[in-house]
């Protein structure tokens, strides 16, 4: 078990969430308001997940855990696309985007780091 703010993805995700907040002041109209919740609820599971997942004690639930986060990722991208296509998110998107990036290669190479070291201890 680690401790999971040590870890610079949880770091990234925390940052990426807490920019994310910024959001719903793009989103106070009521049309905006199921869009604001979902948005939310995908950008706080990114570091949630990876957090349980280090509080597991086994590589294979860590990694399990990390997909979540890419899963979660992916998802809040897409609802930003979606704001952004409807007009709803204007300024921040591009920002949020670059951040989105850094994540997920935090995540793909932390992923990658988990399950290759799962495959070796596997082996030996």
């Amino acid at each position: 078990m680690q401790d999971f703010k040590n870890l610079r993805v949880w770091q990234k995700a925390h940052h990426l969430a807490v920019n994310a907040y910024a959001l719903p002041a793009y989103l106070q109209e009521p049309k905006g308001w199921p869009l604001r919740e979902q948005i939310l609820k995908a950008v706080i599971s990114i570091p949630s997940n990876i957090a349980e997942g280090a509080g597991r004690g086994s590589d294979p639930d860590f990694a399990r855990f990390l997909w979540y986060s890419m899963g979660s990722c992916n998802e809040f991208e897409s609802l930003l696309i979606l704001g952004r296509d409807i007009h709803l998110i204007r300024d921040i998107f591009s920002h949020l985007g670059n951040q989105i990036s850094d994540v997920r290669k935090a995540l793909t190479r932390l992923i990658q780091t988990v399950e290759s070291s799962r495959i070796y201890r596997d082996r030996g």
